[in-house]
């Protein structure tokens, strides 16, 4: 018999967790279920944020020591990266721009509000206290703060994601500049932890529907009280929710990828969607950027004419570090969630959501789930409570497959400017 499908025991997971919460509430079962079933969602939690450190560190550091590999393309990455970080920057903007125009956080009934906000009362007294220290620093503070004194101090908090990535990146630079051979050790222990963590993460979320149920009977014996209607209007708030994740997304494919490509390169818009259609495909079906790659490379390689030597740099460092699609999702997953929990975040907190998500986005890994791991990392960044991953979990599959999309249509259209900029676009002499 064939086993069911991960996004489909999530969504079963989810629904069972809706029913059980509604009769545990109906039931009075609330202390049964703070005692023997809200431990699992915290376990799965605690997993996530297990695996969220290393998932980043051995990502990275692979991603940035691969540009070792190829010399005489040291020029094409540089153009690479810059235009991958940018394009990953517009994506997180033009997803704040539509989570706070939306703001569908907001559809959340006020009363529910005050009872979410109630449940993590603790955890708001903290974002409080941190504002108040962000107001008190220097200028120049962040800057200091990206900067540890100490890797191993910094690696024992998620809150230190920052210093983390930067220390990745410095390795990554100190494995290009010395020689290949002894640094190929080095690069081949972070390649094998890398795929040690990928299959962690597979492991992880093989628990996900029994951390979903758990994660949102919890929430349900917390918030509902005795007024079930009130679940299916928190139900409600969620489609709002897929709207301005799904408008970024549009909006980052039709605005930033379209004007790219009309700016940087000659080649038409219809040939290029052709083109890229069935890596496009491939990537709805699996949520994968990992899996769809040998046929992102081979669309790119036969029918938009980018050279194999370009294809064979850009397309596999852009599944590594490339997740605009992703980072769209979990800008606008975070204030979603603290609109949810009617907690404010100013300027300076959606700004630090730009530059955390532009950075983890690069260490997050190709394969389905990952990008939840970086939620995490986010949402702890800004001071909102994790556990708010619990009102998105269930429509999380669904925006997966479409972000990924956009992932892998971004990696083609790196691909296709960086082989027009050096010359190795061939279409375009045929």
């Amino acid at each position: 018999m064939k086993k069911l499908a991960l996004h489909w025991q999530i969504i079963i997971g989810l629904a069972l967790g809706l029913i059980y919460g509604i009769i545990a509430t109906n039931s009075g079962w609330g202390s049964f279920t703070s005692d023997w079933i809200a431990p699992f969602g915290t376990i799965f939690i605690n997993l996530l944020k297990l695996i969220a450190m290393p998932l980043v560190l051995s990502s990275l550091i692979t991603g940035v020591a691969s540009l070792s590999d190829i010399k005489k393309l040291s020029r094409i990455g540089g153009k690479t990266i810059g235009i991958y970080i940018g394009t990953t920057a517009l994506a997180v903007t033009l997803g704040l721009i539509s989570v706070n125009l939306i703001k569908p956080g907001d559809k959340v009934p006020d009363n529910m509000k005050e009872k979410l906000k109630l449940t993590y009362q603790k955890d708001a007294a903290k974002k409080a206290n941190t504002v108040q220290k962000v107001k008190d620093r220097g200028p120049l503070q962040p800057l200091v703060d990206m900067v540890p004194s100490n890797f191993l101090n910094s690696a024992s908090s998620n809150r230190n994601m920052l210093q983390v990535v930067f220390m990745a990146i410095f390795i990554g630079i100190g494995l290009i500049q010395i020689p290949k051979e002894k640094g190929k050790p080095v690069q081949q222990f972070f390649e094998s932890l890398t795929d040690v963590v990928i299959k962690l993460v597979d492991i992880i979320m093989l628990m996900a529907p029994i951390g979903v149920f758990a994660l949102i009977a919890q929430t349900i014996n917390k918030v509902a009280g005795n007024n079930p209607s009130e679940i299916l209007e928190l139900l409600g708030a969620l489609g709002y929710y897929m709207f301005a994740v799904i408008m970024g997304l549009i909006a980052h494919a039709a605005i930033t990828y379209t004007g790219i490509m009309r700016l940087m390169t000659k080649m038409p818009l219809e040939t290029f969607y052709k083109g890229i259609a069935p890596a496009q495909l491939l990537a709805f079906s699996t949520s994968s950027s990992g899996a769809t790659l040998p046929v992102t490379m081979e669309r790119c390689e036969e029918e938009l004419g980018v050279s194999e030597e370009v294809s064979s740099f850009v397309l596999p460092l852009g599944a590594t570090i490339n997740m605009d699609g992703t980072a769209l999702y979990q800008a606008v997953a975070a204030v979603f969630i603290a609109q949810t929990l009617n907690m404010s975040l100013d300027l300076s907190a959606q700004l630090t959501i730009v530059l955390t998500t532009v950075l983890a986005s690069i260490g997050t890994a190709a394969v389905p789930g990952a990008g939840i791991v970086m939620l995490v990392i986010i949402l702890e960044s800004v001071g909102v409570p994790s556990a708010g991953i619990a009102l998105i979990l269930g429509v999380d599959r669904i925006l997966d497959m479409l972000r990924t999309t956009v992932n892998v249509t971004g990696d083609a259209t790196v691909a296709v400017i960086i082989a027009d900029s050096e010359d190795q676009l061939n279409i375009l002499t045929k």
